[in-house]
């Protein structure tokens, strides 16, 4: 199979995995404890569930996108696609 039809290239997917990595440790620092006894815990208001988790979560989807859109370079030399009989 030739590697010029395939949509993707390896830094493609490379960057989808970064991608996927940061995207996990947002969900991370997005959970934490409960509580034991059924009362009130004011730690679930705290700035890192907040507000760095889910900025951590965008920066990592983004960066997915980014991987998805991102066009591989064309290494065939300049030349046309097309063959010539």
């Amino acid at each position: 199979m030739d590697r010029r039809n395939f949509a993707f290239d390896r830094m493609n997917f490379i960057l989808l995995a970064v991608g996927m990595v940061v995207v996990i440790i947002g969900f991370i620092l997005m959970s934490g404890g409960g509580t034991e006894d059924g009362s009130f815990n004011p730690e679930i208001f705290n700035a890192t569930r907040v507000k760095v988790a889910p900025v951590v979560c965008f920066v990592g989807f983004a960066s997915m996108v980014y991987a998805i859109i991102r066009k591989p370079k064309d290494n065939n030399g300049g030349g046309d696609l097309t063959t010539e009989n």
